[in-house]
């Protein structure tokens, strides 16, 4: 087991009714001036933001209403968050929304207290040393971003999507989550954020350390927990505990309880990345088709994990292990196809991928050689490429 840090600020309120306590925690944590981060309006349409609204009121916080943010989130949206926070004065910022929201809501929050150009964080020039506080209302259990320190924005000047990552500069101050937010989500967003969720596991999963039972077991866990529920939220979207089970399952998928111990990998997500950058898919949809492609070619040069896997979560014994793999893998690709979820390029709608181009960009971003369980260079990239067009 490696060594490690662990700390998690975050209040979690989880339960039904849980959206009206905002107004007294952000009374407590974000201050008198509250900038409202939310998306595309379904959280208009469906009266949540006037219940957040109403409680803010209700304490005397004002708050600035700044909608419209889009999945895959952009770095326009978040200068123009930045202008209005430093114009009003704004001493907190509350996200409304699932993971687009709550990483333009951290990545403005940074931005802020910053002399420089926020992006100066994401490219790697500076690193976040303080940022707002943020709270969060999560409507959409996928990116985990509610109890993280971590951000994705992509840059629209040559699509580069990144991430940054804080111990604790980012992490929300609280998170409410209340199960019954998530009833009217869409079959196919559902299924994505089971699948990111699930990316957030085994990006820990996949680790070259040695002695991490704990947090295999936990991870162990957790994915069979959501490969359990998922059928369940998917047939019928308002049963209360498979929903919360979910919910509660994509949060601490990514916020680093599952890595503790460990060196983690985020290959899988790099290679990702730039799909959804280039292509503007859905981010557990890509994912979808990239695993199993990171999977297969795993079994072939490194095996272990990927046979632990088929093992643990997925109950497939024998006695060769690249059997073991190779029906671990296929078990997951029908359990995939079961929700949804693409298991190719093409399935993803991406009839003649740009491959030179994503190898090309992926190492632009990550470097010459990235990824901690299995060394990612330009020709294993290109080869995991090719096996999410083929599909094997």
């Amino acid at each position: 087991m490696e060594d490690f840090r662990y700390y998690t600020p975050t209040r979690y309120i989880f339960g039904r009714s849980a959206q009206h306590n905002v107004g007294k925690l952000s009374s407590e944590l974000l201050g008198s001036k509250v900038l409202l981060v939310y998306g595309q309006g379904s959280a208009k349409k469906s009266g949540l933001l006037d219940q957040v609204e109403n409680s803010l009121k209700e304490y005397g916080i004002k708050f600035f209403e700044f909608g419209g943010i889009k999945p895959n989130p952009a770095d326009g949206p978040v200068r123009l968050g930045i202008d209005l926070c430093k114009a009003e004065g704004i001493t907190g910022i509350l996200a409304v929304g699932g993971g687009s929201v709550i990483d333009t809501a951290k990545a403005i929050a940074t931005g802020v207290m910053y002399d420089g150009d926020f992006w100066d964080f994401y490219c790697g020039k500076a690193v976040p040393q303080r940022a707002l506080p943020i709270g969060v209302v999560l409507t959409i259990p996928a990116a985990g971003s509610e109890g993280s320190g971590n951000s994705v924005i992509t840059k629209e000047e040559g699509l580069v999507k990144v991430s940054i990552r804080t111990e604790y500069v980012l992490r929300p101050l609280f998170a409410i989550m209340n199960p019954e937010l998530t009833y009217s989500l869409p079959p196919y967003q559902t299924a994505c954020g089971i699948v990111d969720m699930m990316a957030h596991i085994l990006e820990r999963y996949f680790t070259p350390s040695k002695g991490t039972e704990v947090s295999d077991g936990i991870s162990e866990g957790l994915l069979k927990a959501i490969i359990k529920e998922a059928p369940l939220v998917l047939k019928h979207p308002d049963n209360y505990d498979a929903r919360a089970n979910i919910m509660w399952a994509g949060t601490l998928a990514h916020n680093g309880i599952c890595g503790c111990g460990k060196i983690e990998d985020w290959a899988s997500h790099g290679l990702e990345h730039e799909i959804s950058a280039l292509y503007d898919v859905a981010h557990g949809a890509g994912l979808a088709v990239i695993l199993l492609a990171y999977m297969r070619f795993m079994l072939k040069h490194k095996p272990e994990r990927i046979v632990m896997f088929a093992n643990h979560v997925l109950d497939v014994h024998g006695e060769d292990e690249i059997e073991i793999g190779e029906e671990g893998i296929d078990k997951l690709e029908r359990f995939f196809k079961s929700i949804g979820m693409p298991t190719t390029f093409k399935e993803l709608g991406i009839e003649n991928p740009d491959i030179d181009l994503l190898v090309k960009k992926v190492h632009q971003n990550k470097g010459e050689v990235f990824g901690a369980y299995y060394p990612i260079t330009s020709q294993v990239s290109r080869e995991i490429y090719i096996k999410a067009l083929k599909g094997n």
